[in-house]
This record gives structure tokens, sequence and C-alpha cells, in this order.
């Protein structure tokens, strides 16, 4: 086979040609690498030279009849140069040198020679093709001179996704029959034989020429001559190629065919336009597409979010208090678990909410598209201060519940105490009425009325001892309703009658005193030894009571130095034990001395000493009850002090972790803004570092759940506070979630940059020239430039921005890009912004209107139709769904209105 050599613009036909492809551009270098060359010994295939004859011929008449003349042998009619200058100015449109008339042979080689420098003038280089070949009928050499200006009028402009010649030429078929089936179009040469990629062809953009449902593979013939008719009766493409030589031949030859397809890309010129007005559309409306599902994702996200809020908020707003401290601490498990288990999750979606939100408004900016304004109510902001009120219903519900606890652990503890003392003091006030309104004082001797008053008046100093703990049961309960203890009834009804029956023992001891010293004036005599036991042993017996009752009192303390504090007052109690045991003993004595003096005098006491029902036996009992109570004292008393012994271990347990787990989140955030301001490297590199240092982040993250296990062991023993650290849980926590946060936001503006950079084709060394002029002028590594430090920064970019007034208009144009809020600080996402906006083209909307415009066929309206034609058919009905009808006064039924569609692309954020 014979092939023709094309590199660089110039054409070479000959034996130097090989070796001289190289593509780019217009260049034919790569596919025209040769087979044979074609000045060697070997001769053409007769088949191959047969189908070049005609097809040449008629490619060549087909511009010569615009002349109105053509060619019937092509190595004779271009023999004296005359026609071969007249086919160069009919496809060139250019004006050769005035031919010669003549008819001698130089005459002839004089015309020739004028159109092969003409063809060189185009960039051509012609090797071993002379104008005395083309004088002397070389049909070798004549066929591939026409190749060559085949080559450079017809197929070298060819250029479809930015391929060109031969490969654009291919691609653009095998685009167009793509959808056709038993078409598989691979090259110019045996794809062609069926004949049903040319029908395809025309099928694809004249369909009502041809039935191509009809045609058969099996029929080449048929399917050939179909193709060729119509394309030479309807399209004015002459015929260029025999059927029976392309079905007869076994690889039918490729520059014929390319030739005679060149002519129907040509004649589909028009259609090509639209195919690439087509692509751009569809491109800016894949980036819509995109951005719309972007933002719907967004959208979602932030109702469920918000919904999840709205749902958590009124549960922790719910602060109705339970009855007792088992169903409060039900709560504080209940809200653990919240902690645990079901915030994380929510922390990570307002975190990725944040990170989509940039991430989305970064592409926006890329595609020259407007910034996303979220639905009412769910801004970013709106998420945050939602979030705020979580955070702040969450304080406070946690608070309430600890202060809730420690309310009912008191009111257990009163509501105790209360039992306690109203249980002695009935179990005291039993049998009293009945005692005071005894009238045995009508009976008694002289001698007993007179114990009755001495006992009567030890019966008082003892009503008198037991005022205080009336008083105390009575604020005990008072207590308790200002506590909104739950069985405040029952508490008020025993409270109310123990102090009926105390003003009723009151009455009735006053109206027996009466009875008793109206009596006395006719009694005498009274036993003064056992009125003084009565006395002592009364006030003795009621301290013993109240050391049994403070010996038996319940205790609640929170510290060590409290329960130290009991201990000390404890071991001060025992050392007054031997003092009240010599009272004991002094007490017992007069009981012995009044017993003596009675025998010593034949004196027949009644029994029991008539002053006072205090016993020796009970004196003993009760003494004998307090020494047992000591040691049980002892007891409590050491394990509390063992359990606030273990409490401050776990104090100083939390402290020791929170005091590492404190500082080392800090110093993450310390170096993580560090890290931000001070990356090295490429963008790879640094999101490689930074995804590196999230890692040993979340690797930290037992260190944090060790922390949360010892806080719940310090909540479970009830400890409020913790004098050995400086950090609670609720900090702890806060700062672990900023600090992946701030992780998450420092990866996700890096993932920007390098979205932006590649979106806009800006180089590393681009980047890293951006980063370093920034890093320069950014003085306090706060992460944003001031105007003056922005405008030094420019002034070292090479911008014309210096105090003349052309140039602060200059720096006031820039900073309204940069700062469009005013705020007075340029971030470095925005000066990236600005010098990839400075450095690089994107889309307009009058860039797709002009690409509608094609599609439409110069129309100002475009139809359903049309789009579905042009289009892929999602994105035809994606167009079609947000078209307005047209409303010219050219308009048609059906006419749709793309040129507002257009405008609304870059001009509304929701269509």
């Amino acid at each position: 086979m014979v092939d023709y050599h094309a590199a660089n613009q110039s054409y070479q036909y000959g034996p130097s040609s090989a070796g001289n492809g190289a593509g780019g551009g217009g260049s034919m270098g790569d596919y025209m690498a040769q087979e044979d060359d074609w000045d060697r010994d070997l001769l053409l295939d007769p088949a191959w030279e047969k189908q070049q004859r005609k097809t040449f011929t008629a490619w060549c008449n087909s511009h010569l009849r615009k002349a109105g003349t053509q060619i019937e042998n092509i190595d004779e009619d271009f023999r004296d140069g005359l026609k071969l200058m007249l086919l160069l100015e009919v496809i060139s449109g250019e004006r050769l040198p005035k031919p010669e008339r003549g008819k001698m042979r130089v005459h002839k080689i004089n015309n020739v020679n004028k159109a092969l420098d003409f063809i060189a003038s185009k960039g051509v280089k012609l090797v071993s093709i002379g104008a005395e070949e083309i004088v002397d009928g070389n049909a070798k050499m004549t066929l591939g001179m026409i190749w060559t200006i085949i080559l450079r009028f017809a197929i070298q402009d060819i250029s479809v996704e930015e391929t060109s010649a031969k490969e654009g030429l291919l691609l653009w078929c095998q685009r167009k029959t793509a959808p056709y089936k038993n078409v598989n179009v691979q090259n110019f040469h045996i794809s062609w034989k069926d004949g049903l990629a040319f029908n395809a062809l025309i099928h694809r953009h004249r369909p009502e020429l041809i039935e191509y449902d009809k045609l058969r593979k099996d029929d080449p013939v048929t399917n050939l001559n179909n193709a060729f008719e119509v394309a030479e009766k309807y399209l004015d493409i002459p015929k260029m190629l025999d059927a029976e030589d392309i079905v007869n031949t076994a690889r039918p030859d490729e520059k014929a065919i390319m030739t005679y397809v060149s002519s129907f890309y040509h004649a589909f010129s028009g259609a090509q336009k639209a195919e690439t007005a087509a692509n751009r559309i569809c491109k800016v409306l894949a980036v819509n597409q995109e951005n719309e599902h972007l933002m719907e994702d967004y959208e979602k996200l932030a109702s469920d979010l918000l919904e999840w809020i709205r749902r958590t908020i009124p549960w922790l707003e719910d602060r109705v208090p339970q009855k007792t401290i088992q169903e409060m601490q039900q709560k504080l498990e209940d809200f653990r678990d919240y902690r645990r288990v079901h915030k994380p999750p929510k922390v990570q979606e307002k975190c990725q909410l944040e990170i989509n939100f940039n991430t989305l408004q970064t592409k926006l900016r890329l595609s020259n598209r407007p910034a996303f304004m979220p639905s009412e109510g769910k801004m970013v902001s709106d998420i945050n201060n939602g979030w705020q009120h979580l955070e702040q219903a969450e304080k406070g519900y946690e608070e309430w519940l600890l202060n809730e606890i420690r309310r009912l652990e008191r009111l257990d503890h009163l509501a105790e105490k209360f039992r306690q003392k109203a249980s002695i003091h009935e179990a005291w006030t039993d049998g009293k009425e009945a005692m005071l309104k005894h009238r045995d004082y009508e009976t008694a001797t002289l001698s007993d009325i007179k114990a009755l008053i001495r006992k009567h008046e030890a019966f008082e100093s003892d009503l008198a001892a037991h005022q205080d703990r009336v008083e105390q049961i009575a604020a005990i309960a008072q207590e308790l309703n200002e506590l909104d203890y739950y069985d405040s009834h029952n508490v008020n009804t025993r409270c109310q009658k123990i102090c009926d029956q105390w003003d009723a023992l009151g009455s009735l001891t006053h109206s027996r005193r009466e009875a008793l010293e109206k009596t006395e004036k006719q009694l005498e005599a009274i036993d003064q030894l056992h009125l003084e036991y009565a006395k002592r042993a009364a006030p003795f017996n009621n301290w013993m009571e109240s050391a049994m009752e403070d010996l038996q009192d319940m205790f609640i303390v929170h510290t060590i130095e409290e329960i130290e504090g009991l201990i000390s007052a404890h071991d001060q109690f025992k050392s007054t034990l031997p003092d009240a045991d010599r009272e004991r003993e002094a007490i017992l004595a007069i009981h012995k001395e009044a017993q003596r003096i009675a025998e010593s005098n034949h004196i027949k006491l009644s029994g029991s000493n008539p002053y006072t029902t205090v016993t020796p036996q009970i004196i003993n009992s009760k003494w004998e009850k307090v020494q047992q109570l000591v040691p049980k004292r002892d007891h409590a008393l050491l394990e509390e002090q063992s359990k606030q012994q273990s409490n401050e271990h776990l104090r100083r347990q939390f402290a020791s972790q929170a005091n590492v787990v404190g500082p080392w989140i800090q110093t993450k955030m310390e170096e993580i803004g560090r890290i931000s301001i001070e990356m090295n490297g490429t963008l790879e590199d640094q999101l490689s570092h930074l995804k590196q240092y999230e890692r040993s982040i979340v690797d930290y993250k037992p260190n944090l759940d060790l922390l949360e296990q010892q806080h719940q062991l310090i909540q479970e023993a009830l400890i409020f506070d913790n004098k050995h650290t400086n950090y609670t849980m609720e900090h702890i926590r806060v700062g672990w979630e900023q600090l992946l946060t701030t992780i998450a936001r420092t990866i996700n503006e890096v993932e920007n940059q390098i979205l932006t950079r590649d979106a806009k084709g800006i180089s590393q060394e681009q980047m890293q020239e951006f980063r370093a002029s920034f890093n320069h002028f950014d003085k306090d590594h706060g992460g944003a430039l001031g105007p003056e430090e922005f405008k030094a920064c420019l002034i070292s970019l090479g911008y014309d921005v210096e105090n003349d007034r052309q140039g602060e208009a200059e720096f006031n144009r820039i900073m309204s890009l940069v700062d469009p809020n005013h705020s007075g600080l340029v971030t470095f996402q925005a000066f990236i912004d600005f010098m990839s906006r400075e450095t690089t083209d994107t889309d307009t909307a009058d860039q797709v209107i002009a690409s509608f415009k094609v599609l439409a066929g110069d129309k100002n309206f475009i139809t359903a139709e049309e789009l579905r034609r042009e289009l892929p058919p999602d994105q035809a009905e994606y167009c079609i769904a947000r078209m307005a009808p047209y409303q010219g006064p050219d308009a048609v039924p059906g006419a749709l209105d793309y040129k507002s569609f257009s405008t609304a692309l870059y001009g509304e954020s929701d269509l």
C-alpha cells in the first residue's frame, strides 16, 4: 500500500517523507505513518489505483464544476497545469499567478510549478514530486499530488474533541454512527465495505432520506448504491466510488474512502457546529445538575439535623421533677446515653454539613455560578444557632438533673430524720395525757401529794427539755415543704398531730399543776432525797436519750474534711463519757442512799421513786445502750471516711487524666492553626499530612473514652466538685468536638484549594507562589490579610495598585471582589479565587445562549424536538422541564425560550 506522510503543517510526498510525523494542532503525522514509500519499485495495487482515480476525479470535479469545467482523465487533464491552477483557486478562494497559455512543454512546466509553489506556500512540503512528472502524465505522482491537496484543503482543518485531521474525522464518524446497529467504524477501509456506515451518516443528519431499518448487512452493494445515490441527489456530493469495486476489494483504498467521507463531513458541517454547541450546553447542564444535587443533599441533611434538634430540645427542656431519687437517676442515665450514643453522630453530621456547604460554594464559584442560598431557616448560621440552643438546653438539663438529685437526696435524709425524731417523741408522749388527767391526788396522803408535785415538776422539766425536739420536728417538716417533698401531706399531718398533742400536754400540765398546788397547802413532807434523784436523773436520762439519738442520727457528707469533722465531734463526745459515767454513779449513789436511809429508819418504801419514772435500771439500761452505740457510730464514721477516701481517689484519677487530655487538645488546636498557616510541599502532600494528623487525633479517642468512664464513676458516686483540676468533662467534650471540627475544616480548605487549582488549571508552582506570597504578608499568622497587607501582596505579584488615582481605583475594584462583605480582611481562599479568575476563562451566559442559537438554527427559540435530537436524553428533558414558553412575535407552537433559561443558569441559584 502507498501512504502519504504529512507533519508539522508540512506534507511530504516521496521517499524522504518517512519519519517526519509529529502530532499537534493541524499535524497529520500521527496517522500518516508510511507503510511503503511512494517511489519504491512496487506498483500500486490496481484495485486501489482504480478507486483513487475515480474518487479523486469526482472530488476534483465537485470543485471544478463551480468554475464551469471538469476533467475526464486525471493524469492527462492536469498536464498543462491550467485546470490544476484553476482547481487550487476554487478550493482556496485565492488568486494564483497568471498562467502561461503556450502549448510548449516549458509553458506547461511553468504552470505546474506555479501550482506546486502555491501548494508549498500553504505549508505543504512536496518531496520527489516535480512539475516534469505531472507534465509527463505520471499517474503515480499525479495521484500523490491530488491526495496531498485533499489532505491540505479537505481534511487538515477537521477537528473533533481536540483531535484533528484523520483522527478527528474518524472520531466524528464513530460518534455519528454509534447509535446504529451493525455499524462499528474503526478505520477508513473495511469498516465501510457493507455500506451501512455511509447510510448511518446520512440518516443521522437527514433521517427522512434513508429508511435505515430496511437495510440488510448481507446486501452491501444495495446499501452502497443507496447511500451514493442519495448523497448525489439530495446532498450534492458526487459519486466518487463504485459499489462493486469496494465489495470486490479485500481492503478498499483508505485514501479514496477518506476523500469521500470528508465530503460528507463538509456537507454536514452545520450539524457539526450544532454538535459543538450541544457539547458546550451538556457541559454547562451537567455542572448545574451536579450543583442542584448537592443543594438537595444539603437541604435534606440540614432539614434532618434541624428536625433532630427541634425534637431533642423539648426533651432537654422538660424539667418536670420526679418523686424519687431512683427515677431521677434513671433520667441521668438516659442523658448519659444521649451524650454517648445519640449526639456524637449528629456532631459528625453537623461538621459534614459545613464541609458540604463550603465545597458546594467553591464549585459554584469555579463554574461562575451565583452562591448557593439555602432555604429560609436552613443556613449554616441557622444550624449553628439551633446547635447553640441545643447545647445551652443540654447544659441546663444536666445542671438541673444534678441539682434535683441533690435535692431528693437531702429530702430523703430529712424525711428519715423527721420520722426518727417523730417516733422518739411519740414514744415519749405515749401515756402522758392519761398521766396528766389522772386524779390520784384526790385520795393521796400529804406525803404522796408532795411527791406528786415534785414528780410533776420533774415532768415539766422533762417537758421543757423536749421543746427543742418538737421545734426541730416542725423545722424539718417546714424544710420538707419548702423543698417540695412528694409525701409532704403525710409529713404535715403527722407534724400537726405532734404539735396539737404538744399543745394539749402543755394545757394539761398547767391544769394539773394548778390542782396539785391547790392541794399542796394541805400536804407536808416530801422525800428530798428522792426529789434530788428525780431532778438529776431526768436531765441525765434526757442527755442519754439525746446521746442515743445523736449516735443513731443519719449523716450525709461530700468531702473528707466533712467526715473528719464528724469524727472529731464524735471523738469529743467520747471524751465526755467519763464525766457522764461519774454523773451516773453519783445519781445511782443518791438512790442507794435513799434506800439506805429508809432501811436504817425502817421506812417501808412503796416501790419506785414517787417523783420520777426513771429508775436506776432504766439509767443503767440506757447507759449500756449508749456504750453499745458508740462503737457502731465509730464503724459508720470509718465506713464513710473510707467512702470519701475512695471518692477522693476518683477525683484525683479523673484530674490526672483530664490534666493530660485538656492540654493535649489545646496543643493540637494550636498545632492545627500553625499547620494551616505554614503548609509546605504540594497540596496533595499537605492533604496527606493533614489526614495523617487527623488519624493521630482519632487514634487519641480511647484516652477521651477512658476519661468518660472515669467521669461516669464520679457521677455515679455523686461527686459534684473536684479541686484537683480546672477541666470539667463538659470542657473536654467541647474542646474535642472543636478539635475534630477544626481539622476537618482545615482538610476541606486544602481539598477546595485542590479543586480550585484543578478546575482553573493552576499549576503547583503557581499555587505555591500564591501561598508563599500570602504567608509572607500574613505577619500575625491569622490566616487573613488586612487592606494594606493585601495591597503589598498584590504589588509583589506585579499589580499596579500604587497610590495614584488609577492604581487606587484598581485596588478598590479588586477589594470589592475579594471582600464583598467589607469585613476588612482577605482570606486565602478569596485570594486564590481572585488569582484563578485572573488567569483562567469560564463559561458565560452569552456563550451558552450562542450555543443554543446554533442548535436552534439561528432562531430566537428552540423546540423540544430539536433538544431531544441534539442533547442526551436526560439533559434534553432537564432543559424542556425548565424552559419557559417563548413569547416572541415569531413564536410557533411548542417554542421554548432558551435565552431566559441560559441567563437563569448564571443569575439564579434555584431553577
